[in-house]
């Protein structure tokens, strides 16, 4: 029986090309991008009597997003459309993500979607959701024992 020495540094290099190639293929099929969907990160946070609920949503229009309240959840879809396009020696380049998104957040507590307001400003969306007259009296008998 032969004694082989064995060398970490290429198989470490090997699993590395390994992983490698797996990222390129969930992020990327003939050249569109698959893995890098956009999703505006989120912040909820429970009062009393409303749930409020803000959204990070740098460069858009408000005419571009769309919010759709139901009792139990909000869906916030949008479009972030390319302004400017720049082009040099055949070559585009662009840091910035364009196409379409949308976010499904559930509530804790159900709403009374017909009140509730809106603003954005600054690349920020706040939703003021009012919590429905059941959910502000609600009362939990706890058994203790």
């Amino acid at each position: 029986m032969a004694l082989i020495r064995w060398q970490p540094f290429p198989e470490v290099e090997r699993l590395q090309r390994d992983v490698n190639r797996l990222f390129d293929r969930l992020t990327t099929t003939n050249g569109d991008s698959l893995g890098t969907e956009f999703a505006p990160a989120a912040e909820l946070q429970e009062t009393s009597d409303a749930i409020h609920l803000k959204l990070e949503i740098p460069g858009m229009n408000v005419k571009d997003i769309d919010v759709q309240v139901s009792a139990e959840a909000v869906s916030i879809s949008g479009e972030r459309k390319e302004e400017t396009k720049t082009e040099e020696n055949g070559l585009t380049r662009t840091e910035f993500r364009y196409g379409q998104f949308q976010r499904v957040i559930p509530l804790p507590a159900r709403v009374q979607n017909t009140d509730v307001k809106a603003e954005y400003k600054d690349g920020i969306l706040q939703l003021k959701l009012p919590k429905a007259e059941d959910e502000k009296n609600k009362v939990v008998k706890v058994n203790i024992g």
